[in-house]
């Protein structure tokens, strides 16, 4: 019978009004640095996922390039035009509101501290979850199960008796059940498959109104 429910925070919980690769163009635009790739980008996060900024995956993606463009400013763009575009899915504040009535709730987000930190101001979630661990502070990211160990560690659950809802199938179904974790996969319009490792499967829309009812579905397995 789960205890806690915990979530991953981009793509699961809120979203850019704008898409990333327009947002990363943007911001190298403002700080005046040469094209960069989504993928690149990516490639560069998993490699820099216990940072306190996001300056060395931007070092890491201006290494050998023609530039004047100092990381900090490409990183201090990119955060900014985040911050300004991004916005919970519905639904999805009255739902952590209500899961608080009877399970603990948890964060773990992979990512650089400044940035993550930075995305629940914005939000006004500092106090929403009772545990919210950003990989930048820990050991390891995500899917490693050092991470997981540690939410489930602050939320004082044993992993089989928490639930990770997320939309990544690498670090977050996978991560969540090599750590011994239920795992529950969000759908995106243009995302994976569903993984036959998750226990169910919601599309992006309805989070906000469907993870009650599968989390309530586990305790009656």
């Amino acid at each position: 019978m789960p205890r806690a429910v915990v979530f991953d925070l981009d793509y699961t919980l809120a979203v850019p009004t704008q898409d990333r690769t327009t947002i990363l163009q943007e911001a190298a635009a403002t700080a005046g640095a040469p094209p960069l790739t989504r993928e690149a980008y990516l490639e560069a996060h998993r490699r820099n996922l216990t940072r306190e900024t996001r300056e060395p995956i931007f070092a890491d993606l201006l290494e050998g390039r023609e530039t004047d463009a100092e990381p900090a400013a490409v990183a201090d763009a990119y955060r900014q035009t985040i911050a300004e575009t991004l916005e919970p899915l519905p639904g999805v504040e009255a739902m952590l509101e209500d899961l608080k009535g009877e399970y603990r709730v948890g964060l773990l987000t992979n990512g650089p501290v400044r940035a993550q930190r930075d995305k629940l101001t914005t939000l006004g979630w500092e106090r929403v979850f009772d545990a919210a661990l950003v990989t930048g502070e820990l050991e390891a990211g995500k899917p490693d199960h050092r991470a997981f160990d540690a939410i489930v560690g602050e939320l004082d659950v044993a992993p089989d008796e928490a639930v990770y809802i997320g939309d990544e199938v690498e670090a977050d179904i996978y991560g969540a059940t090599n750590a011994g974790l239920e795992a529950v996969q969000v759908l995106l319009e243009d995302g994976p498959d569903p993984d036959p490792r998750a226990t169910a499967h919601v599309e992006q829309s309805t989070v906000g109104e469907q993870v009650p009812d599968v989390v309530g579905a586990l305790e009656t397995r």
